[in-house]
């Protein structure tokens, strides 16, 4: 079954990350492999117009000991193909969420209405610009951030703040983003 068309509006997004059919009542690690299962078999069954070999990552947002390196519940593979950039994706995307609280599909398309362009370099720059972005290994800052799609936060009820990322890399930047809005709705409704 194809995706839906992901929306370009930031409030709509942050909106809906927010809704309660978004929310989950708690997240573990039986939660994490019910949610990256759910992604894998989400990727697996999408139409050849939208599929392709695509990472899949939840990770909590600290590691239990509340030390500042994050702790891996899941990561899989969708099928062969995926490269080493997707791990790279992945970490990029995932900090972008943990740094602003939002999707990094939320945080394009803010970066996208307030930039008044939707080009690739026009968007970048004044992401770099608006938020006055250096990269902490002297390197682009896009070794640290991404707005592409992909990265998208877990909240729990009653409980402030992001809690773990998921991210897809490896579709349509839309397309990731898309999958995992999807799947999770999904998996809050059958009680998980």
């Amino acid at each position: 079954m194809a995706l839906s068309t992901a929306s370009t509006d930031s409030a709509v997004l942050i909106a809906e990350e927010t809704s309660p059919s978004q929310t989950f009542t708690t997240f573990t690690a039986s939660t994490a492999w019910t949610l990256g299962t759910a992604l894998r078999n989400r990727i697996l069954s999408l139409p050849d117009s939208q599929r392709k070999p695509a990472l899949i990552s939840i990770a909590l947002a600290t590691a239990p000991s509340g030390g500042g390196s994050l702790h891996t519940l899941f990561q899989s593979a969708t099928d062969s193909g995926t490269i080493p950039d997707n791990e790279n994706w992945v970490r990029r995307k995932r900090n972008t969420v943990l740094r602003w609280g939002v999707s990094s599909w939320a945080m394009r398309q803010k970066v996208i209405s307030g930039a008044g362009s939707s080009a690739a370099d026009v968007v970048e720059a004044a992401f770099v610009k608006k938020y006055a972005l250096a990269s902490g290994n002297g390197g682009a800052v896009a070794d640290e951030y991404a707005i592409h799609g992909g990265g998208y936060p877990i909240r729990i009820k009653g409980v402030e703040g992001v809690v773990a990322v998921v991210v897809v890399s490896g579709l349509k930047q839309e397309d990731d983003h898309q999958v995992v809005a999807e799947t999770i709705r999904e998996v809050i409704a059958q009680g998980n």
